[in-house]
């Protein structure tokens, strides 16, 4: 296997947004392995970055977090989409989305400009 890769710049709110939608209430460390099983093991998800998103999350209003215990009885920090992180999830998508497109203009142009 090659190689993993951090996780692009602007794309972390979105990974985390997206498992949170999917996967329902993680901790931290089950947010940075679900994104990294994801990506087919392509990406690696330091916690120097995860932490700091998580906590702007939060304070921007799309996941708040509660403590809980972990399925190794240690004490966790849990987080679960709101209803506002919800509305954000399809918006951050859609950005995404048009972001991709743009640039697989440039990557693969189908044709040259004139």
């Amino acid at each position: 296997m090659g190689a993993k890769n951090d996780v692009w710049q602007g794309t972390l709110a979105l990974m985390v947004l997206r498992t949170l939608q999917s996967m329902g209430q993680l901790h931290g460390y089950g947010i940075a392995r679900r994104i990294e099983q994801t990506s087919g093991d392509l990406l690696i998800v330091q916690y120097g970055t995860l932490y700091p998103a998580l906590l702007r999350l939060e304070q921007e209003g799309y996941i708040e977090s509660e403590w809980g215990v972990s399925e190794n009885n240690r004490r966790a920090r849990f987080y679960r989409l709101t209803r506002a992180g919800r509305r954000q999830v399809g918006k951050e998508s859609e950005r995404w989305e048009k972001a991709a497109a743009i640039l697989a203009r440039f990557v693969s142009p189908s044709e040259e400009p004139v």
